[in-house]
């Protein structure tokens, strides 16, 4: 089975088992609601701790939750630095449009004329719009906006993005 972050534990919070993620997903209140199972990976764990989320918070710029069965911070301070993550049949469909992260990374990108530029190696999400990196076979990394105006096509199946090579656009 396939699984995929959502949010990574950076420490406890308060004495009542809470415990303070950062947030790697865009749905956070579907992805953190009640109810919710998640796999929470300690680092070099194989197999995850399956989690039941007991309550859900937003505090400053992260997400505080607990988990059932975990009531008190000493039950939670083993999870620092654990990743929560969802399992790939847990994943809903997206609007026609809108892709998952994974799907976008290794894409090869490709220019309007043909031309290979690179793969899709990071996503940077800067607010206004996401920023892909592109890695070429050799030279400087490529910092592509994923805005009409430049990505005009992006088939998954054949994991391919066609974008419209603006002047300046492109690293020397």
């Amino acid at each position: 089975m396939e699984w995929f972050n959502v949010g990574k534990i950076v420490n406890t919070h308060g004495i009542r088992g809470e415990v303070r993620v950062m947030s790697r997903t865009d749905f956070p209140e579907e992805r953190f609601a009640i109810g919710t199972k998640l796999g929470l990976f300690k680092p070099d764990a194989k197999k995850p701790i399956m989690v039941k989320i007991a309550s859900h918070r937003q505090h400053k710029n992260f997400e505080l939750l607990t988990f059932e069965g975990y009531p008190t911070i000493n039950d939670v301070a083993e999870f620092k630095e654990a990743y929560l993550r969802i399992a790939e049949h847990d994943l809903t469909e997206l609007e026609e449009g809108a892709f998952y992260h994974h799907e976008i990374l290794g894409c090869t990108v490709f220019s309007t004329e043909g031309q290979e530029i690179g793969v899709v190696s990071e996503i940077l999400e800067t607010g206004a719009n996401d920023v892909w990196e592109v890695k070429p076979k050799k030279g400087k990394m490529h910092y592509i906006p994923y805005i009409e105006d430049v990505v005009k096509e992006i088939d998954i199946n054949e994991k391919k993005v066609v974008i419209e090579v603006l002047e300046g656009l492109l690293s020397e």
